[in-house]
């Protein structure tokens, strides 16, 4: 943050920019109820002030110059420290009109406040001691939540689950670490631990931390959800596919082969997972290139382009149709991806079906099948990542973790060779700043910044 000083007064629009019933704009700082006396009357007929008590809400109008009203508005009132950032903050609920929430904040800006930065409420916040890195941390994914299964991990470690875990373990780390430095600076009147007592400790440790990254993968999973690539021939049914799958008409369906030359995707929930699904242009050989196939020939270099990227390849085969060449091909130019699932299309159609149970057969038509793909584009991403952890962590967290523990094991290797004490001490203290900086207890000025600017402005 460039302009960042914690002595200004910031006032931003808390609620999206658009139409609609409500528009929230949020103040914070010392001069919050100066600029707000300056703007807000409990009636139009003469200014008039509430008192300001804390935790009240004041019904009113906004109003410029000579009482010219801008809107009616209710008025909350919070008072520091007892507050979201732990400074006087004045929220004003207006109707929901852009023009309306723009024109409070202007007035909110000309008259003391300065436009507030992303995250800025929040880091303020973080800086007064009311949230710490992992809980904000939170608050970002439960805005950002695409299911009902994250936003309730997002919301447990809101309440502190996983910072309330973190804080155990800096606890236990000090008090060895304590234990280390006492008798390395006192060595007269203070003994050394046991080497096998400190390994002992670092074990346990570092049990801990595998518990909580334990469920790293699904963490992961849960955030950025699943990529499942739809490909196969022109005309197999991968559109008709698509569309069943959404459960909606998504992407144009016709019977003449090459009908999708784009990508289109939407995503879905399934089971608390944020799938993906990607309709593409039918892969064939085009035997040349001309003015006609120009744009078939772009939608294929796309199709290609995506399975780079695909979590899972959902390879669809027209059971109408006898297999080609390319039928065999095409999952052998993928043959680096191990998540591919083959489906038979068009069951509807077809009496006699000669395909071995490595196929998943569907019916874009009559909705047959379609749940066990689902499971099956679900379950081929979990297979690795299935675990009972209680934790939901993101990538910087985990990093943090894994740096924690690999200062135990050196710690662990430093008690099997005998390295004086004093130096096994400075491992101890590495790994205590890696899990401080989980929460914010230890964490550079980069580090805040960078976690901070990923929220909205009136956040």
């Amino acid at each position: 943050m460039n302009t960042y000083t914690q002595n200004d007064t910031i006032a931003a629009i808390a609620t999206p920019v658009s139409t609609g019933g409500i528009g929230v704009i949020r103040i914070s700082g010392l001069k919050s109820q100066k600029i707000i006396e300056k703007i807000f009357s409990l009636t139009l007929k003469e200014k008039k002030l509430p008192k300001f008590e804390a935790n009240r809400v004041y019904y009113g109008w906004i109003y410029e110059e000579n009482l010219t009203p801008v809107d009616e508005a209710v008025l909350l009132c919070f008072r520091a420290p007892n507050s979201f950032t732990g400074e006087d903050v004045f929220e004003i609920q207006c109707h929901g009109g852009v023009n309306i929430v723009r024109k409070i904040l202007k007035l909110c800006l000309k008259n003391g406040a300065r436009l507030a930065e992303n995250g800025e409420f929040s880091r303020r916040a973080f800086m007064n001691g009311k949230l710490d890195l992992s809980k904000a941390e939170s608050v970002l994914d439960l805005i950002h939540a695409r299911t009902d299964k994250f936003s309730q991990a997002s919301a447990m470690n809101l309440s502190g689950r996983l910072a309330r875990k973190i804080n155990e373990l800096r606890t236990e780390l000090l008090n060895l670490l304590s234990q280390v430095t006492a008798a390395v600076d006192f060595p007269e009147e203070v003994d050394e631990p046991e080497y096998g007592y400190i390994q002992e400790k670092a074990k346990e440790l570092i049990e801990e931390i595998d518990r909580i990254l334990n469920g790293s993968a699904a963490s992961n999973l849960m955030r950025h959800g699943i990529k499942a690539v739809i490909v196969g021939r022109p005309n197999a049914g991968k559109s008709s596919l698509f569309n069943a799958l959404l459960g909606m008409q998504r992407a144009i369906v016709t019977e003449i082969p090459g009908t999708t030359r784009d990508i289109i995707q939407e995503s879905i929930d399934i089971e608390g997972i944020p799938i993906t699904f990607i309709d593409t242009a039918g892969l064939r050989e085009l035997e040349n290139a001309s003015p006609e196939t120009y744009i078939e020939t772009l939608g294929i270099n796309l199709t290609r382009e995506a399975l780079e990227t695909a979590d899972v390849i959902v390879y669809v085969q027209d059971l109408t149709q006898d297999m080609s060449r390319e039928d065999f091909e095409i999952p052998d130019k993928v043959k680096h991806k191990n998540n591919i699932l083959k489906v038979v299309s068009k069951l509807d159609l077809v009496r006699d079906i000669s395909v071995d149970n490595s196929y998943i057969k569907v019916s874009s038509k009559e909705k047959i099948g379609l749940d066990t793909l689902k499971q099956a584009i679900k379950n081929t991403c979990l297979a690795q990542t299935e675990s009972d952890s209680e934790f939901c962590t993101n990538l910087r967290q985990q990093e943090c973790l894994i740096n924690s523990k690999n200062f135990l094991l050196k710690t662990i290797e430093a008690c099997e060779s005998g390295i004086p004490q004093d130096l096994i001490s400075i491992d101890l203290k590495s790994a205590m700043i890696c899990l401080g900086e989980i929460t914010g207890e230890v964490a550079s000025e980069e580090i805040i910044d960078n976690i901070f600017s990923n929220f909205c402005i009136g956040k």
